[in-house]
């Protein structure tokens, strides 16, 4: 607590670092163990457990947007965009071979990576930068997020996967900074983050991948989900302004 009391960016800082860097190890550990995903989920588990365990016992729930939306889902368009960027890929292949225990561990794993990013990027980070400038803060937050992708090079990913993932990364990233600064909540910012995330490792793309070939297929899907999220980032960003939380001593 005192580090956050001191500088909210460093103590964000940090947990980015400590996040990223424990993911890393643990991909690691599963590959040796043999058993996809585990590690990870365990490690995600037992952050998120410390986390959670931080803002109730500091009382930052409101102040990091744990709370109800202050805008009605109808303005929000029933946030409709979201779960159309969310589900798309599905339409072009989903996966049936994966076990059981896979899909339970990675969903779970998945569950708490969507938490712990919106909470440490668009809570922590984006809070402890708007307490001096708000519209810094919404673009470092926003960036920050998406570059944190290239992380993925060091676990084996090829770079034309990762720079689309970057891609899509920041701009999702602006739509989501701007759904908290306009509702005041993050909480459909983490559920859309979570079913992102689950319906990435569930969907395969097969229908496109045989038409145009696997890089023509993914720069397809990229411009899909761009192009929607896009128009409602700028639909987003029109509705009224609101203050942040205030945080409770």
């Amino acid at each position: 607590m005192k580090l956050f009391e001191r500088n909210q960016v460093t103590f964000a800082i940090v947990l980015i670092v400590v996040y990223v860097v424990g993911v890393s190890a643990m991909q690691r550990i599963s590959a040796n163990i043999g058993i996809e995903y585990l590690a990870e989920m365990v490690f995600c588990l037992a952050l998120s457990g410390l986390v959670l365990f931080f803002i109730r016992r500091n009382s930052l729930a409101n102040y990091l947007g744990l709370r109800k939306s202050e805008v009605p889902a109808g303005k929000m368009l029933l946030y409709i965009p979201l779960l159309i960027i969310g589900c798309i890929s599905l339409i072009f292949g989903v996966s049936t071979g994966t076990s059981l225990t896979s899909a339970i561990i990675h969903s779970v794993e998945m569950i708490c990576v969507g938490f712990l990013e919106e909470i440490i990027f668009r809570g922590f980070l984006l809070r402890g930068i708007a307490l001096q400038n708000l519209k810094r803060g919404a673009i470092i937050a926003s960036i920050t997020f998406g570059i944190g992708h290239i992380v993925n090079l060091l676990n084996g990913q090829n770079v034309f996967d990762t720079v689309c993932q970057i891609i899509y990364a920041v701009v999702v990233g602006f739509l989501l900074t701007f759904i908290f600064l306009r509702t005041s909540s993050i909480i459909m910012c983490v559920i859309f983050h979570i079913l992102n995330n689950c319906v990435t490792y569930f969907s395969t793309g097969e229908v496109l991948i045989s038409k145009l070939g696997e890089s023509t297929a993914e720069l397809v899907m990229l411009g899909l989900r761009l192009c929607i999220a896009a128009a409602y980032l700028f639909y987003v960003s029109r509705l009224p302004s609101r203050e942040l939380p205030a945080r409770n001593y």
